[in-house]
């Protein structure tokens, strides 16, 4: 039989989540299908409407409120179980959590789901209007009897000793080997009929019966509920009005679904696993780098702690050194007054002289004596002391030291990283770096960081603070490659720094020059606007003008126009947009006697002696490689960039065609006499070649058809300006 699991061995592998019952948290028993399409065990169902029972009877019971519906129960008594099998009309007295008490409306019971966490209606009929899930308890069925496939099932009805089963009858409810099978199922009898599966302990009956009518097969499925139902669902209960559809056409239909949803789970497989190692990879990445950023931080405080350290040493030793200064003066302060202690016997001596009668002995005595006392007598009058006591200008003052501290930035999820927008971003005379934030509005400051990527050593991070959102950043070291990211402020929050954004400058400084007006320009088939930096193709003008032409053979020309500057010696290097809709477009390089040539007879676009790819006229295509030619054009159009012929490149037309850049820049090395084409999206070369440079070198541009060229804006203040009002 189909599907019986005899002809082939059922591979169970990596499904014990999805067989596992979100409230017991075993393996499924008699599994009900939820209204919201989720399983639960039938008796797990009857013990959490239980416990719903007891805590509305029970509003004021502790363990009522701690019940979850997720915890394990105990198995509930047997009259409470009645008492949920009881139909709704029996049960109407019972206050059900959720019941309308309006007597009009019909009652319903809410449960709970454990699996989506969300209270579902099981309607008036409760436990008795769920579907048992056959499916499921078959393939619960399966897993154990592979997890117990070591304990073979043995025949029923064998002679000791039996032999181990290959079927089991679910009509005889028993298990045979091949020879009683045969024995008690013979062909052409009535047994021979029966439904037999693999050796199996389960032989309850499959028959899904309709919750409404339970004495009738379900047979239809209804597309508008997306369940099963019985032809009396149809014909006059809630489904009459519904559309159906047969249960074989439903079959079909969902097992081609599902096939194809398992097919290309499938086909992904090897995408689902490169994105987990990716994951591991990043798991492993955030612990490094958040080790990183702990050691980071480590340091910074070390240094902090470092320098309060060499600041306190430095305030104490001034302290000291100012102690015992003042000291020193309050001592020698100290011992002139002691000398006036000493002094006293002075006092005395001075009185006995003034019991002198003889004048000129006194005047004699008494002069000195009285210098002497008039300095003592000054000291007294003038007491000031020698140094002061307070230290006021040694406190130290850390209020504003207190406040940086105060506003250390530390990272911290409530302020959401910026996102520096790489198509916006671009570099060329300097660079230009834009983000978004999406709480713009929010944020205070920014906080750009850049550094050189260099592979010998890895340089530090320059940081320049930025109230918008874009900053250009000049004088940017050529032909090198720089990293960028930004990290959002506010007030002391700082969000963690964007993804690093790579960018490479070009090769040489930026040479600035406008299209000449005077010099190679054609109004008659070219426009050109004001500013000097956008030259357009008429589309078909030229080509109408020569129609006569064409008709006999002879084909239309280029349409030449160079750059109003000239390059005589050092590096350069110039950027340029082409239209998409650019028919046939030349650009590159052309020395100033061949560009005389040129303008005053231009060769023939389609000439049998003229090569598109590398720009010359010559009849031997090997000759343009042997020596440097005094110009180098290659070919764009139908956006696609051709590459020239060469003997070290593939001649292969699918090998020379790449998708036309966004930019395109060019690298002139007049010393080395070397011409590079690149990709300014990637600052990739995409060919090079030898040029003659001992005349004068013209950035040298020709149109043919419908074209247009646009030269690239040095980024400046005013190219930001004019972004952001973009």
């Amino acid at each position: 039989m189909e599907g019986d699991g005899s002809d082939s061995p059922v591979t169970i592998k990596n499904i014990e989540r999805e067989l596992i019952c979100p409230a017991c948290k075993e393996l499924f028993t008699h599994p009900l299908i939820l209204p919201c399409q989720h399983s639960i065990c039938h008796k797990c169902v009857k013990e959490l409407l239980l416990t719903l029972d007891d805590s509305f009877n029970d509003v004021g019971s502790d363990n009522s409120n701690q019940s979850s519906p997720r915890l394990r129960l105990p198995s509930p008594s047997m009259d409470k179980i009645d008492r949920i099998n009881r139909p709704a009309s029996q049960r109407r007295s019972v206050g059900w959590r959720g019941w309308k008490r309006n007597s009009l409306t019909p009652r319903t019971t809410i449960f709970p789901c454990p699996g989506c966490e969300h209270d579902v209606d099981l309607g008036e009929r409760g436990i008795n209007g769920l579907f048992r899930n056959f499916t499921l308890e078959t393939i619960v069925e399966r897993y154990r009897q592979a997890a117990r496939a070591a304990t073979a099932i043995m025949c029923d009805l064998c002679k000791p000793p039996p032999q181990e089963s290959t079927k089991s009858c679910m009509d005889c409810s028993a298990s045979y080997c091949n020879e009683c099978f045969k024995i008690h199922h013979p062909w052409g009898t009535i047994k021979a009929q029966h439904e037999y599966v693999g050796p199996t302990t389960n032989f309850r009956p499959k028959i899904l019966m309709c919750p409404e009518h339970e004495t009738e097969r379900i047979n239809m499925y209804c597309e508008l509920c997306r369940r099963p139902v019985c032809h009396l669902c149809k014909l006059g209960g809630n489904h009459a009005n519904h559309r159906v559809t047969t249960m074989s056409s439903a079959y079909k239909t969902l097992k081609e679904k599902l096939s194809k949803d398992i097919d290309y789970l499938i086909g992904k497989e090897s995408q689902v696993k490169s994105q987990i190692s990716e994951l591991n990879l990043l798991m492993k990445e955030t612990e490094c780098n958040g080790e990183r950023a702990k050691e980071e931080a480590i340091t910074h405080f070390e240094k902090l702690f470092e320098i309060l350290e060499e600041r306190k040493s430095s305030v104490l030793k001034a302290i000291d050194s100012s102690k015992k200064l003042r000291l020193d003066k309050f001592q020698t302060q100290m011992e002139e007054y002691q000398g006036l202690l000493e002094n006293n016997g002075l006092v005395g001596y001075a009185q006995e002289v003034l019991k002198e009668t003889d004048q000129s002995c006194f005047v004699q005595t008494a002069k000195q004596l009285h210098l002497r006392i008039q300095k003592a007598t000054e000291s007294l009058k003038s007491f000031r002391p020698a140094a002061q006591t307070s230290f006021e200008d040694y406190v130290v003052n850390t209020s504003k030291q207190t406040e940086l501290l105060g506003e250390l930035s530390f990272f911290s999820s409530g302020i959401d990283v910026p996102e520096i927008n790489e198509e916006q971003s671009k570099v060329y005379n300097n660079a230009l770096v834009n983000w978004h934030h999406p709480e713009k509005d929010k944020a205070d400051s920014y906080v750009l960081e850049y550094r050189k990527i260099n592979r010998e050593d890895e340089m530090s991070w320059n940081e320049i603070e930025v109230c918008g959102t874009s900053k250009i950043i000049p004088d940017l070291e050529n032909s090198s490659t720089y990293a960028f990211r930004v990290r959002a402020y506010k007030g002391s929050i700082c969000s963690p720094c964007s993804r690093e954004l790579i960018l490479h400058t070009p090769p040489a400084p930026v040479f600035s020059f406008l299209f000449d007006e005077k010099c190679g320009y054609n109004n008659e088939h070219l426009l050109l606007n004001l500013k000097r930096d956008r030259v357009e193709s008429r589309a078909g003008f030229n080509l109408l003008l020569a129609a006569e032409r064409i008709q006999v053979g002879y084909y239309t020309s280029l349409d030449y126009i160079i750059g109003d500057t000239g390059i005589t010696k050092g590096k350069h290097f110039w950027a340029f947009r082409v239209e998409p809709y650019s028919y046939l477009v030349k650009v590159g390089v052309a020395s100033s006697d061949k560009l005389q040539e040129w303008l005053r007879s231009p060769r023939d676009a389609v000439s049998p002696r003229y090569e598109q790819d590398s720009g010359h006229d010559s009849g031997s295509e090997d000759a343009c490689f042997d020596s440097s030619q005094p110009f180098t054009l290659v070919t764009i159009g139908m956006k696609k960039f051709f590459i020239p012929k060469s003997p070290t490149s593939s001649n292969e037309p699918e090998n020379r065609v790449l998708p036309m850049p966004t930019s395109i820049g060019i690298f002139l090395d007049y010393d080395k006499g070397k011409v590079s084409f690149y990709d300014m999206d990637h600052m990739k070369c995409l060919y090079e070649r030898q040029v003659d440079c001992s005349h004068t070198l013209y950035p040298a541009f020709a149109l043919m058809g419908s074209g247009g060229i646009q030269l690239e804006e040095p980024i400046t203040a005013k190219y930001l300006e004019y972004q952001e009002d973009m």
